[in-house]
This record gives C-alpha cells, structure tokens and sequence, in this order.
C-alpha cells in the first residue's frame, strides 16, 4: 500500500518567471513496491488517486568520503548504515503526482535521477525534467531516503523540502530553501579536527534548525526560524532573521544574533557576542567576555569571569557573578550587579581588573561589592534628592547634593585604599550600594530561578538540561545569645506556643514570620508597583510573590523570589524596596519580621 503522508507539493501550471518551484517532501516513507504507478488516497480529499514511482540503488563506496545530493525540489532523509554492513550508499526515491493517466505517466518517467560513485564518493542528483512544467496543474512530491556508512560526510543541496538526518560521523553541510534541518550529532567520528574548520553548516531560507552535538565549529543561518543546538565544541555562529537561538554550551567563540527573537545559551567558554532586536537575553556561566545587545527585553547572566559590555533600550539587567570590568546601559530598565572578583595569590584586597560604568535613564541601580574590593566609587543621580542614593553605613560615602528640592546628587567612596573606578548614574532613579553578606537570599533565589528558567527553555526546544556550579557562598550563621533564655510560659499553651515559634525563628532566621494580611498592616509607605511597558506591550501577566523582611530600621528589603516572570519580579521588587514599615518588638527588643507579599499584574 502506498504511503500517502506526504505535505508539501509543486504545481505545474502558470507561474511567475524566476520564482522558485514551490517543493516538497513526505513526513516519512515505508517500503514501496517498485511499480511504476498506485493509488492512494490523501487524507482529507477521499477517493482521491496518486500515481507514484519508486528508485532505488546501491552504490559500494569507502568509509570517510562524502555523499553529495542534489535536488531541485524534495525532503531529505539521511540514516546510518546497519553496524557491521559493507560500506555503502542505499537509497530510495519516491516520486508521486496527483495527474493521471498519460500525464501522470509522462511526469513520472521525465524526473531525472542520476547516482554514481567517484573518488571522494557518491553524487546523486535528482531533477525534474523543464518540459514537465507544462503539464497542466499537476503536483509532484519527491521524497529521498539515504543510508550512509557511519564515517561519512554528507552535502546536501535542496530547493524546497525539509532535510533530517541522524548522527553524521564526519562533517555536514545541509542547505534547502524553506524547509527546516533537523540533525543530530555531527563530526563525532572524526579524530582530529583543524582549528577554525566548520563541521557544520546548515542553511535555510525559511524554516527552524535544530542540530543536538557539534564536534567542532558551527555555522548556522535561517531568515526566519528558531536555532536550537545541543553541545557546540568549537566555535558558534548562530544567525536569525528573527526566531530564538538556544544553545545548551559553546566551547568556542559565540557570535549569535537575530532580528528579535529570545536568545538563551547554558553554558559558554569563550568570547561571547549577542544581538536581539527586541528579545529577551538569558546566560547561564560565561568563562571569558561578553558582548551583548537588545532592543528592549531584558539581560539576565548568572556568572561571567571576564569583561562585558552590555546594554538594553529598555529592559533590565542581572548579573549575579561579575568577577571582571563592566559596563552596562539601559534607557529605562533597572541594573542589578554582583561583583565578586578573585584576589591574585588568593589573599590581600580585591580588584577589578579596569573601570565599571552602570548607566541608566530613569531606573534604579543595585549595586552588591565584597568588603575587601578596592575600588573607587562614583555615584550620580541627575536629578533628584539625597535619599535617592543609599548606602551600607561602611561604605563611608561623601554626598553632595542640593540644599532644597531636587537637584544633580553626587556622591564617592574610595574602599580599602581605592582602585579602578566603578561609575553609576542614573538620570532620575534611585542608586544603592550594599555589601554581598547583605541579601544573600535574594541572590541565591534569583540563581536557582534563572537555572530553572534556562534549563526549561531548553528542554522546551528538545535539548538536555545543562548543570551549574554549587553556590560558594553560604548564608551566614546567626548565633545564638547565650544570656537570653526562653521563658516558661505565663499564659495559655497557644500564647506560648506562638512566643516560642517567633523567638525561635528570630535566632535562627533572623526574624520573626507574620501573616501576610498582618503585615501588610504594619507598612507606612507602600507605593505600587508600575507594570513594565514592555511586558504590557508583549501581553506577560500573573501573579509575583516575594519573601521579605522588615529591618530593624523600618526598611522593606526582599530576602527571595517565590514565583513570577523575570519582567513583572523586576518591577515589583523596585516597588517594595521604596517601602517602609513600623519594626516588631519581642521582649523590648526590636525584631525583624519576615513575610510573602503577593502582586497580581493584570493588563
């Protein structure tokens, strides 16, 4: 019985001049009789008949040479050999129009199929004769299945279909015009690969690129679909026309770019340079520099150990481990930065290794440094108070700002004997300066978020998971006060059973829980959060549920992120952060009181 899955054809009738076949190929293809015409009846449109012919050809050949195929419309299907067969090139081509009778006839015995051996290999083309397009409206469909040796390198040229294949041991090139390339692992059989030499390199005018392993460099383009690749070990260019680009790890350089897709990478051990018109920007650990541009999502990156430039027309940015020189600039968003730079010889203060500048137009700027880091502080807010820089009282910042109303706020610190500058400026937010030891919660959180969010992503995209380094840092211990005991109880078991849980959770924690209804009670100031206008724009809504604390001061600082999208968390943190509420009291003591507070972010 005829295989009728077939999704894609080509019209024979008028047709602008120049404008390429429109091709096709079949999903997947089972052994066919080779009789030159059948019937079958195509989904949807019973009773409808197919006439049908069927190549097929052995071609011995060596281990380590190259199939090259060409064909002018049609899908692609490359498998491996049986392990153990003599080394050889199969193949089946499966040819089927919707004419009939005479026309059908003519169509089917006018396709051209050439196949033949040489010195580097085995070339097959396949082609449909030009006086064929006169035949009425009819459609043909072309479907190639290919067998290959496992060491095999394959070239693939063709006009229309998709191309799949399995794993290639030696280098593929795979090229169609609008279809999509899905392979999987390439280049693994090979024993030595030259510096700089491509492996791979897929091409497509239109579909999605997916390749699982790449042993060695990368080279991929399409001009619209989504790239999504495995474990590259050699060098990567990924470009868009405007689909995302995921990548689990790049072991080489990185160039990806497209034209407004979300690009997400794992893991990469080099030189990174990224550009999105408008996505959103995810890395997971960067083991050299980065470069990257958006035109308006946001900039997350959990480590990187070199310098970076990063900007954002309006989103925010992350990064949770900075350990080199950085500047970062985004028209609207709020910049959060963890430095935490190594000390040479593994002692003494230290440094970073050139001037860090963090600019941005109207948001805030977190700014979290090691104690020891010496380095030169340089913080302005162009218009607005001197509340609107914030600083731990060890930071020793000198501020200048204007006697009454608003005005241009300037304030430095020089740390630990000073060093490189580290610039901040802000037009009309707020700049705030803490040591790492002071929301070591919050950082955590947010890592183990932004594991979680990559690692989704890609496994969304049918890539593994990637994994990431154990936080080195620990929260602190809060030790116990040895003077101060617990009272026996001097009213109800409930009351003192309350007491008990509240002085408990303050040793242990470093506060004491509260209902989150209660809590809400004791803020002073509670301004609202602003809906980012980019998730507005990009229709992201829910809910956002923080962890917080109330300090001893009457600060609102948030200890973990519980739930939410990256966007709308941004915002709400920079709402909360402006919050301010009366301390608890436990024993005539001020005490910290610990919560969740929930947002719900409705267009």
């Amino acid at each position: 019985m005829l295989n009728s899955r077939f999704h894609q054809g080509i019209c024979f009738g008028a047709r602008p001049a120049g404008l390429p076949w429109v091709l096709a190929g079949l999903l997947s293809l089972t052994q066919l009789s080779p009789a030159a015409a059948a019937k079958a009846a195509e989904p949807g449109e019973p009773g409808s008949a197919r006439s049908s012919a069927v190549r097929t050809g052995v071609l011995p050949t060596k281990e380590g040479l190259v199939l090259r195929l060409t064909t002018d419309l049609g899908s692609v299907r490359i498998t491996q050999a049986e392990a153990g067969a003599a080394p050889a090139v199969r193949y089946t081509v499966h040819i089927e129009t919707d004419a009939h009778g005479a026309a059908a006839t003519q169509l089917l015995n006018n396709y051209s199929l050439k196949a033949r051996s040489t010195i580097t290999g085995v070339e097959i083309t396949g082609s449909l004769a030009p006086q064929s397009a006169r035949t009425g409206n009819a459609q043909v469909w072309v479907q190639f299945d290919v067998a290959i040796p496992k060491n095999y390198s394959v070239d693939v040229n063709t006009e229309g279909g998709d191309i799949t294949t399995d794993d290639i041991g030696g280098t593929a090139i795979l090229h169609t015009q609008g279809g999509s390339i899905t392979a999987g692992r390439i280049g693994g059989a090979m024993q030595e690969i030259p510096h700089g030499r491509v492996v791979a390199k897929l091409e497509t005018e239109g579909g999605h690129i997916k390749v699982l392993d790449v042993a060695g460099d990368l080279n991929a383009f399409t001009a619209g679909g989504h790239i999504n690749a495995g474990n590259i070990t050699g060098d990567a260019s990924l470009h868009s026309g405007g689909g995302h680009i995921r990548a689990g790890q790049i072991g080489g350089r990185a160039d990806l770019e497209t034209a407004g897709g979300n690009i997400i990478v794992g893991h990469a051990a080099s030189f990174v340079s990224v550009h999105t018109g408008g996505g959103q920007i995810d890395f997971g650990e960067v083991k050299g520099s980065v470069r990257a541009q958006t035109g308006g999502g946001g900039i997350h990156i959990m480590y990187v150990s070199g310098p970076m430039e990063v900007e954002s027309s309006g989103g925010s940015i992350c990064v949770t481990g900075a350990t080199g020189a950085m500047q970062a600039a985004t028209s609207g968003g709020s910049i959060r930065a963890w430095f935490n730079p190594s000390a040479r010889g593994g002692q003494g203060p230290v440094r970073l290794e050139g001037a860090s500048q963090l600019t941005s137009g109207t948001g805030d700027i977190i700014v979290y440094l090691p104690r020891n880091l010496a380095v030169y502080i340089d913080a302005t807010v162009a218009n607005g108070s001197e509340h609107q820089i914030e600083a731990d009282a060890g930071l020793h910042l000198a501020m200048q700002g204007p006697q009454n109303g608003n005005g241009q706020v300037h304030a430095v610190a020089s740390l630990n004997g000073g060093g490189a500058p580290l610039r901040l400026h802000t037009n009309g937010g707020k700049i705030r300066l803490q040591y790492l030891d002071a929301e070591i919660a919050l950082r955590q959180s947010l890592l183990r978020e932004e594991a979680e969010r990559l690692n989704q992503r890609l496994v969304e995209a049918g890539l593994a998971p990637v994994s990431f380094p154990e936080e080195i840092t620990s929260p602190p211990d809060n030790p116990k006060d040895p003077e101060e005991k617990v009272e026996p109880p001097s009213k109800n078991l409930g009351d003192w059973f309350e007491d008990w849980l509240n002085e408990w959770a303050q040793k242990l924690r470093g506060g004491i829980n509260e209902d989150p209804d209660v809590f809400l009670k004791r803020l002073t100031n509670r301004p609202s959060p602003s809906y980012p206008p980019l998730a507005l724009r990009a229709g992201v809504h829910g809910y956002v549920r923080l962890q917080v604390k109330v300090t001893k001061e009457g600060r609102v600082e948030v200890q973990k992120v519980l739930e939410g999208e990256p966007v709308l968390v941004d915002a709400a943190i920079d709402a909360v952060k402006r919050w301010r509420a009366k301390p608890a009291r436990m024993k005539g003591k001020q005490v910290e009181v610990i919560s969740t507070v929930t947002f719900n972010f409705q267009p």
